[in-house]
């Protein structure tokens, strides 16, 4: 067996997954590509995320289709009592490694862990909320209310600056993941279900403390806004000759020695070094005099162009990249990322052939191709079927009456 066809580390594995947006997707699409099944649950039509942007030139989500790659689609009417009981049927449908739940639809009585447990009382319940108490909450007002866009942008801008990363998303499902890896390892020990509850604003929280920054706030400090300074150390963006970007940084005394060094300041940075009597060596002096070395480095990257600049500093230890547009990424920059190994070019439909990313993980032996995103409902029928056991009669009543429906449209 090739390496491309073994079988990921998950296989086996059965996850039900009802949601939509970043977090509870990225959840059951990190678990699907190490091998897990993972069958997601749609309204017919879909979720709210089947058309969020952005969009293929057809109308297709990007969006959509990027974040549930690898995933199958079911598509159940689950106001109708006779949807809600096939989801139930799903969940917990027999079998070692099925009776599992992922969702950010927190609330439902139908899919509710005492319900569920009812049924099966080894099942998994993974619920992602917006705040601890149940309230709904989305990355924007989360990161609003947790510090970063006041600490973000230049020091002289007033407003905040919202990050267009939803960082507390992407946090939030890789947690979810792991909660279900967990909850699944304590079945296998103890036979017991799990009910695992997770809040993006306790995400949230619970790395702006893990980094320090509450405890900061509480000890007195004031985090500034410091543009693109590092806090702390010594790290700036510079611009070259011909109007290109590059991100240095400098996180030990061979980073910087290195760094003046190409720059041709070392006897400049030493004669400030003494007469301030400041040590470099030490990250927090280089953060004090962060302008004044700023102004001595800069000279050295205007008065070249980026190539030459890209060529010294690959030559030295310093930390560093240059600035690019994802417009650049995927047009200069393609053949790059189209050489790293966790990239597949995929067909999708609706959309057509582009590169896709597989999972960041690579487990020696097991293949890291991407698989393309279903289309909504394509295995309705088959996973009524094989996983919840409904007769052909059963699947042709349940069509007639519009609980379910193979809405095969390039979603």
């Amino acid at each position: 067996m090739s390496e491309a066809t073994r079988p990921g580390p998950l296989t086996g594995l059965r996850v039900i997954e009802i949601s939509s947006f970043v977090a509870s997707p990225l959840g059951g699409m990190t678990l699907a590509q190490l091998g897990a099944e993972v069958i997601r649950i749609d309204p017919i039509g879909g979720a709210p995320d089947v058309r969020r942007w952005p969009l293929a030139p057809s109308g297709t989500s990007l969006y959509w289709t990027g974040l549930n790659k690898g995933k199958r689609s079911v598509v159940i009417d689950m106001r109708a009592p006779a949807g809600q009981e096939l989801v139930q049927r799903l969940v917990a449908a027999p079998g070692p490694d099925g009776g599992i739940l992922l969702t950010n639809a927190a609330g439902r009585g139908f899919t509710s862990y005492p319900t569920l447990a009812a049924l099966r009382p080894d099942v998994i319940v993974v619920e992602l909320t917006g705040r601890a108490d149940g309230s709904p909450a989305v990355d924007y007002t989360v990161n609003a209310e947790i510090g970063f866009p006041l600490v973000t942008g230049p020091p002289e801008l007033a407003g905040a600056v919202n990050h267009v990363l939803p960082a507390w998303d992407v946090a939030c499902g890789l947690y979810a993941a792991v909660a279900i890896l967990a909850a699944d390892r304590t079945r296998l020990l103890t036979g017991r279900g799990s009910h695992v509850t997770a809040a993006l604003s306790d995400v949230a929280l619970a790395t702006v403390g893990n980094l320090g920054l509450l405890a900061e706030a509480e000890l007195g400090g004031v985090r500034p806004r410091l543009g693109n300074h590092l806090f702390g150390g010594f790290a700036h963006d510079f611009a070259t000759a011909d109007d290109r970007r590059v991100m240095v940084v400098t996180l030990t005394p061979r980073h910087f020695r290195d760094l003046v060094e190409l720059c041709g300041v070392s006897d400049a940075v030493k004669a400030v070094e003494t007469a301030l009597g400041a040590d470099f060596a030490t990250d927090g002096d280089r953060y004090v005099h962060r302008e004044l070395l700023l102004g001595l480095l800069s000279p050295w990257f205007a008065a070249r162009p980026h190539a030459e600049v890209a060529a010294g500093l690959a030559g030295s230890s310093v930390l560093w990249g240059t600035y690019r547009t994802f417009a650049e990424l995927m047009g200069p920059g393609r053949a790059e990322v189209a050489t790293n190994p966790m990239m597949s070019a995929l067909d999708q439909p609706g959309v057509g052939q582009y590169l896709a990313p597989g999972s960041p993980l690579a487990f020696a032996g097991t293949g890291r191709a991407a698989v393309r995103a279903p289309a909504l409902g394509e295995h309705t029928e088959e996973i009524l079927r094989t996983v919840a056991g409904c007769t052909e009669t059963e699947i042709n009543q349940l069509r007639a009456a519009g609980t379910v429906a193979a809405t095969i449209d390039g979603a």
